[in-house]
């Protein structure tokens, strides 16, 4: 992804209202906004990064038969 795949929409004054972004490029920003927001928070931190460091999780199969769905 490069700068120039972002485009900028003017008005008819040339000022500038609005910005296309790319997808791909819209959901990295989102996600690293969302991570930073669960930063703030030392709990959510910690199970971060627990959850990271995790090798072994639960099969998927266990999951929807403990939520019933």
């Amino acid at each position: 992804m490069v700068v120039a795949d972002i485009q900028y929409v003017s008005n008819e004054e040339g000022r500038t209202t609005s910005v296309l972004v790319p997808i791909d490029l819209w959901r990295e920003v989102i996600s690293e906004t969302e991570t930073a927001y669960l930063l703030k928070s030392k709990a959510m931190k910690r199970r971060l990064l627990d959850a990271k460091e995790r090798e072994e999780g639960i099969p998927f199969e266990v999951v929807r038969e403990e939520l019933r769905i």
